[in-house]
């Protein structure tokens, strides 16, 4: 079964939206690797129109360019982009295609079809989704040492909670974060007590009242 990876820029609360704001002065080649990584493991992109409209802006012509991003524009052009829309959409730039309906539906049958990893840039309603319907293999998050104290975050308010389990952490030199994340089984119990908010014995007098200073 193919893996599906998601790649998100996100600050440090939380913020996930118009990364183009506050996301550039942390960039380094070590990021650069790290998206780079994240895509190149990938034949098959997955994107929302708004991240589709915006690579397509830009990376058929750095492809065209001939530049040190000729490489990188020409695999993503080569790849097969699918992007999730119901609106009718028009397409110049190579491979793509456009996926209408039931997201998760359609998601499934992709992860059982051959190839190589499906990734997902942006795109933080397909992320979502594909979160609380348990078809996301990898999130991979960039968390920016900034608080934008506002904007859409990454996870909106739900009914159930969606355990992670972390399986790799890095520090860049700019002080961003590289996380990688899976889906978990459930959510451990243990040092923070149970869900219905008692806390662990451990803690002993220190709980985490209402009127706590903290």
């Amino acid at each position: 079964m193919r893996r599906i990876t998601a790649g998100l820029f996100i600050s440090l609360d939380g913020v996930v939206e118009n990364p183009q704001d506050w996301h550039f002065p942390y960039f380094s080649d070590e990021m650069g690797r790290a998206v780079d990584a994240q895509l190149s493991s990938a034949d098959t992109l997955l994107l929302g129109r708004k991240t589709y409209d915006s690579f397509a802006g830009a990376w058929p012509d750095r492809e065209a360019a001939g530049g040190e991003d000729a490489a990188m524009g020409k695999a993503l052009g080569d790849a097969r982009k699918i992007v999730v829309s119901n609106q009718d959409l028009q397409f110049t730039w190579r491979n793509s295609e456009q996926l209408r309906g039931d997201l998760v539906k359609a998601v499934t049958a992709l992860k059982n079809e051959a190839g190589a990893d499906i990734a997902i840039s942006g795109s933080v309603s397909i992320v979502r989704q594909l979160l609380a319907a348990g078809l996301l293999d990898e999130l991979q998050l960039l968390v920016h040492p900034i608080a934008v104290r506002e904007g859409m975050r990454l996870f909106d308010e739900g009914e159930s909670p969606i355990p992670l389990r972390l399986i790799f952490s890095k520090t860049f030199t700019t002080g961003v974060l590289h996380l990688g994340y899976a889906l978990a089984e459930s959510t451990p119990e243990g040092t923070y007590g149970r869900r219905q908010g008692t806390p662990s014995s451990r803690w002993g007098p220190l709980t985490f009242a209402v009127s706590s200073p903290w």
